[in-house]
């Protein structure tokens, strides 16, 4: 599917992750659909708003290191999801004001949102394209006009991995970028990971019998999706909350009313976790 392909309709029948992710970071936009699907989940796995609400924790963390300390000046975010606060190019921004973003994302919803928030901001687009088509968007006149590929660049897949399924080649989407990129580039993922594997399933069977593509992996798994070239940032892939924690950066939003019940419930000891980090190209 390349980035033309996608359909410029919002799917209003089935659930997105990028609506039932915004959703438990406090966003509006999204459906009856989205609303239900999270709520007939949640008791079954109830790890997920606080796996969501950390994952943005360590967006800020992760950009904050890439702009501040790593250097990098321009940003691919595959998969970006609705712009709710701290979005990539704040953050990059608030450090590095000359940074430059692409938000990727296949929901048209995204597309509608983000342009109103980044209306005037020529520093910073976003495109509707399919990141499993990365050729494709590598193509995109927007990704050409922003990114230079001789110059280092961060790549992220952030809460992505897991719907990268084994016949999308997740080995090949997420190193087609970093491979092309100028040596000092960096590769920022993370994704839901579970090391018991009928849980992991039960996950999978959840999510893609609702429509939305889902592959849980063991952390094993996601190590083995990277090749030994790519060298991590200190602490490596890891826990997420583990990442270079900082108690003192920028509140999210409170948990929706709704979903209040489920904040906290990683901290009951069960193994769905987000998993994740930075890589380096040499």
């Amino acid at each position: 599917m390349g980035a033309a392909d996608v359909s410029d309709e919002i799917p209003h029948e089935i659930p997105t992750s990028a609506r039932v992710y915004g959703w438990a970071l406090g966003s509006k936009d999204n459906y009856e659909v989205d609303r239900r699907f999270a709520l007939q989940s949640l008791p079954h796995f109830p790890e997920f708003v606080d796996l969501v609400r950390e994952n943005r924790r360590f967006l800020y963390r992760a950009v904050r290191y890439l702009a501040a300390e790593a250097g990098i000046r321009q940003f691919l975010d595959m998969g970006c999801g609705l712009p709710t606060d701290d979005n990539v190019h704040q953050v990059a921004q608030k450090f590095a004001p000359d940074a430059r973003v692409v938000y990727v994302d296949i929901d048209p919803i995204v597309l509608a949102h983000a342009r109103a928030l980044l209306a005037g901001d020529g520093s910073t687009v976003v495109i509707t394209a399919d990141m499993r088509d990365q050729a494709g968007v590598l193509e995109h006149e927007e990704v050409k006009r922003l990114i230079d590929f001789d110059e280092p660049v961060a790549v992220l897949f952030l809460s992505i991995g897991h719907h990268l399924l084994d016949s999308d080649d997740p080995a090949g989407v997420l190193h087609h970028v970093i491979d092309r990129a100028a040596p000092g580039s960096h590769l920022a993922f993370t994704q839901v990971v579970c090391d018991d594997p009928e849980r992991r399933a039960e996950v999978d069977a959840t999510a893609n019998g609702a429509g939305m593509p889902w592959r849980g992996r063991s952390r094993a798994e996601v190590d083995a999706l990277f090749r030994s070239d790519l060298v991590p940032v200190e602490p490596g892939l890891t826990d997420i909350v583990d990442w270079r924690p900082d108690p003192g950066q920028p509140p999210l939003a409170p948990v929706p009313e709704e979903l209040s019940a489920f904040a906290g419930a990683s901290k009951m000891g069960r193994d769905l976790t987000e998993y994740g980090g930075i890589l380096r190209r040499p």
